[in-house]
């Protein structure tokens, strides 16, 4: 069902990256600029084609682990608000680093159609500390808020290390599906930016298809035009920020141009 969510056979889903929201370090005290961005970023990426458009406060670093403070998730609502009135397609949310309980927060109030959990089952050493998963949590939540909402959870998420010496394999990508009851995997490379490796995501796909698992596999980092479609010969979508932004620069705008480069690239592979 997650798939049918888009218009494509394997979707594109384009990143919108806010700067620093009100409350982050780095916020520069213009809101309105965060709200005209937004909606530029949006117009661009639904102009070029591509099928979901996944809002996450990406300047917000250093991140909460996973209980952002209530400034977070009103600043969230609004932009996601105001993104959803520039797209035609479907839209995500994303509260960085893991605060999937947001996430249902914002998508429930700005009627958007996924979200998506870095870590949804099982623990990770990051950046932030030890990060948990909350599945028996996040999915209560969205039964109690009769959420139509379909959840993508990564799969040994960037930016972080499994905790203790468990591998991540097959039985603990099944937990994510069966247990944790997600509807789409996302695998990634090591970082923002970084491409998966091809190995890596035929692993998973087999992992997928070892235990009969009928989740859809998306890539999350690190796609491009010239990737695209080696990627989709594998994974059912992808998700792409950094290759669509101006000269391929995570903090410089989105570029129409390269967002259709890249869509018509990865409608050759379908």
């Amino acid at each position: 069902m997650t798939l049918e969510r888009f218009d494509a056979a394997k979707p594109v889903i384009g990143m919108v990256h806010l700067p620093p929201l009100p409350g982050a370090p780095n916020f520069d005290g213009d809101r309105e600029a965060i709200l005209a961005d937004a909606r530029r970023d949006a117009r661009r990426l639904d102009a070029g084609g591509v099928d979901g458009v996944m809002v996450e406060n990406f300047g917000d670093a250093p991140f909460y682990p996973d209980d952002v403070p209530k400034h977070v998730v009103a600043s969230m609502t609004r932009a996601a608000n105001a993104v959803n009135e520039e797209i035609s397609v479907p839209l995500g949310i994303n509260v960085l680093r893991n605060d999937s309980l947001a996430d249902l927060a914002v998508a429930q109030a700005v009627d958007a159609d996924f979200v998506r959990a870095n870590v949804h089952t099982g623990a990770r050493v990051t950046d932030q500390g030890i990060v948990e998963g909350r599945a028996h949590e996040v999915m209560r939540e969205r039964e109690r808020l009769d959420a139509d909402v379909a959840l993508f959870a990564d799969h040994d998420v960037k930016h972080s290390a499994p905790l203790g010496t468990r591998e991540y394999n097959a039985e603990s990508m099944a937990d994510g599906v069966e247990r944790g009851l997600a509807d789409a995997t996302v695998v990634t490379g090591i970082g923002t930016g970084h491409g998966v490796d091809l190995d890596d995501l035929e692993a998973a796909v087999e992992r997928r298809d070892a235990y009969d698992l009928d989740v859809p596999i998306f890539v999350g980092s690190g796609v491009r035009a010239d990737t695209v479609g080696e990627i989709l010969s594998l994974a059912d979508g992808v998700i792409v920020g950094t290759s669509l932004k101006e000269d391929g620069d995570v903090g410089r705008p989105v570029s129409e141009e390269r967002v259709s480069e890249l869509v018509a690239a990865a409608r050759d592979a379908e």
